[in-house]
């Protein structure tokens, strides 16, 4: 028994232990290594990134990234990054935090169906809905502008522009509204709004299927409870199983963010160049002159930060979340 057994001050493990956590450190070493080229080419001058044999002893500099923040308006993709990031994330737990009350708690035809299947519209990858999404974003552009037979959309777009316009937003001279500005005065034919709205149907499936085995571990006789006092549905839903779920809504919203945040293909399609997010920004790195690597790893470390803040600080979240949506009884 003894010769199974690895002693390390004064703690007994398993050899087995020692492998398995000889393997995790490998793992995370793969896992980690393109992450610290990453950031350590960010901090190289150009002429250092192409040198034929790698450099791992340098003089490091912020040209980079001095660059992309003061003369690749680097804030107005930062502002259109964060405005479909948020309010994806916020219209997919509305819609699918009562998608998943419905399903879990009522009866109706075609729930089993659509419990179900549910993942499977998330399995359908995004480049497969491209074209018609593209379709669909032209046929509304063209519903605003068209005048005859869609005057109350016109009328409604240019009310919005006149209005946005006139705000200080866009009167003022300062650098940070000068940025802001061009974001909002698309009108409601600016794409970011299509990403906002495609991008929540994209989550949808996974949002719902996550929430469902949250509202199944909560005891209904907690809501029968509340009913018996004279709740209505809403007050139900928004004083008995919200508080219940937080950790459930923590890890979709987590995992919606981190989705529209990330995605590339869509956002190229249906964004202009003034309102594009930044994995689209970076891809404009690669010019006629050659490929910026400089630049590009700089704003592939920019946009690393905000993902892995927000997973580091909700890592519990995320944890209790995942394990009490899979446990039953």
């Amino acid at each position: 028994m003894k010769a199974n057994y690895v002693k390390v001050k004064n703690i007994h493990l398993k050899k087995t232990d020692v492998l398995h956590y000889a393997l995790l450190i490998v793992m995370a070493l793969i896992v980690l290594a393109p992450l610290f080229i990453l950031v350590l080419t960010s901090f190289k001058y150009q002429v250092v990134i192409m040198s034929r044999k790698p450099v791992w002893f340098f003089s490091p500099t912020l040209n980079n990234y001095k660059k992309i923040i003061l003369e690749e308006n680097f804030l107005r993709h930062l502002f259109s990054s964060v405005t479909v990031g948020l309010l994806s994330t916020i219209l997919t737990l509305f819609v699918s935090g009562w998608a998943a009350y419905a399903i879990a708690r009522m009866r109706f035809p075609g729930r089993g169906l659509m419990a179900n299947t549910t993942l499977l519209v998330r399995m359908v990858p995004p480049a497969v809905l491209a074209v018609p999404i593209v379709v669909m974003w032209q046929a509304w552009e063209r519903a605003l502008y068209a005048g005859s037979g869609h005057s109350f959309l016109a009328n409604l777009n240019q009310v919005y522009l006149n209005w946005i316009n006139a705000t200080t937003v866009c009167t003022s001279s300062s650098y940070l509204m000068e940025s802001v500005c061009p974001l909002l005065n698309g009108g409601l034919a600016d794409g970011r709004l299509g990403l906002i709205l495609f991008y929540s149907a994209l989550n949808l499936p996974f949002t719902i299927w996550l929430l469902v085995g949250f509202i199944q571990q909560i005891p209904v006789e907690l809501e029968e409870a509340a009913i018996v006092d004279g709740a209505s549905p809403f007050q139900v839903f928004r004083k008995v199983l919200f508080p219940l779920m937080k950790s459930g809504y923590a890890v979709a919203a987590i995992f919606t963010f981190r989705i529209a945040w990330n995605e590339f293909l869509l956002a190229l399609i249906l964004t202009s160049r003034t309102s594009y997010t930044l994995p689209v920004k970076t891809t404009l790195f690669i010019r006629e002159s050659g490929v910026q690597w400089g630049l590009i790893t700089a704003m592939g470390t920019l946009i690393l930060i905000p993902p892995m803040l927000l997973t580091f600080f909700a890592a519990r979240q995320i944890i209790q979340g995942m394990t009490a949506g899979a446990v039953k009884g």
